[in-house]
């Protein structure tokens, strides 16, 4: 999916590029940023519930009010208040100046900025937490999973149903796993880093996750293959937050981004040497935040 440039505009954009153009960005957005919310420790009054809800742009707001159930509003909540804060950490803009659009997939972006050309976050939730994860160059996708068993069914009867979005490889991978338990766990590893890859491309649902297939040494060096051929501009790494979640951070070169977020980025051109760097650079751990933190940043 690369979009070549002409050479005229590779030229131009270069000539108007720092020879270091990490080192000119703001300090708040020159590395990567993950944040964890437990949301299932914050339990909020109906009216705490609509004082944080209040702290958003107006628009913002009827999206939350969509779904049905609590827990999936608190989490819908908590993913907007993340990124509203993250981008008033990095840019220090108040919260009713930020302006998140997101594509036909639902890729959350900021209007393109010559200053941060490549920066750009992704969100997850599931179960008990909500996270976001930030680069200033390179593509994100983050996902986060919940590791919970089947009720009505056998663990591999359960992961018999995704079939057909895991390759051979993957499948005897997960098959022979040393428990049911094992098993699980497998399955929702390789699921994890295939969600974290197509969030970070802006790609929706209909990607074809079978094109994927990952190999790995005991789930470190973690690589990629695309329809058989080594993504090699590509990182990813995997995180156990508790017993019952884990959590993927997939990294990579802008080109692969699918058009319709592409167009949502600069198009000043980043030195190879520079993405590089960014996608190389090893993911810390996590910081967990509170629902009070990210009010209290508002304030």
């Amino acid at each position: 999916m690369q979009r070549k440039k002409s050479k005229q505009n590779r030229s131009s954009c270069t000539e108007t590029l720092p020879k270091n153009l990490i080192a000119c960005l703001p300090v708040q957005v020159r590395k990567q940023t993950e944040w964890l919310v437990d949301v299932g420790r914050w339990r909020p009054s109906p009216a705490e519930f609509q004082a944080a809800a209040a702290l958003l742009p107006p628009h913002d707001r009827p999206a939350i009010h969509r779904f049905v159930r609590e827990e999936d509003r608190k989490r819908a909540l908590v993913s907007r208040l993340l990124q509203y804060s993250l981008v008033y950490h990095a840019l220090g803009m108040p919260f009713h100046q930020i302006r998140i659009n997101r594509t036909l997939e639902g890729k959350p972006y900021l209007n393109k900025n010559v200053n941060l050309p490549g920066f750009n976050f992704n969100t997850s939730h599931q179960g008990e937490y909500v996270g976001i994860a930030s680069e200033p160059l390179c593509l994100v996708g983050l996902d986060i999973v919940c590791i919970s068993k089947p009720q009505r069914e056998t663990a591999l009867e359960f992961i018999n149903n995704f079939t057909s979005y895991l390759t051979d490889h993957e499948w005897n991978c997960i098959v022979t796993a040393d428990s049911h338990d094992g098993m699980l766990t497998e399955f929702y590893r390789y699921w994890c880093l295939k969600e974290a890859f197509v969030k970070a491309t802006g790609a929706g649902v209909g990607f074809g996750l079978q094109r994927l297939e990952f190999h790995h040494m005991n789930w470190t060096n973690i690589s990629l293959c695309i329809d058989g051929e080594e993504a090699r501009k590509w990182m990813f790494w995997l995180f156990k937050i508790d017993e019952m979640h884990l959590a993927s951070i997939a990294k990579g070169h802008p080109e692969d981004a699918i058009d319709s977020f592409r167009r949502t980025l600069s198009d000043v051109v980043i030195q190879e040497g520079e993405l590089h760097t960014a996608i190389e650079i090893p993911e810390e751990a996590f910081t967990l935040l509170t629902v009070e933190h990210l009010i209290q940043l508002h304030d």
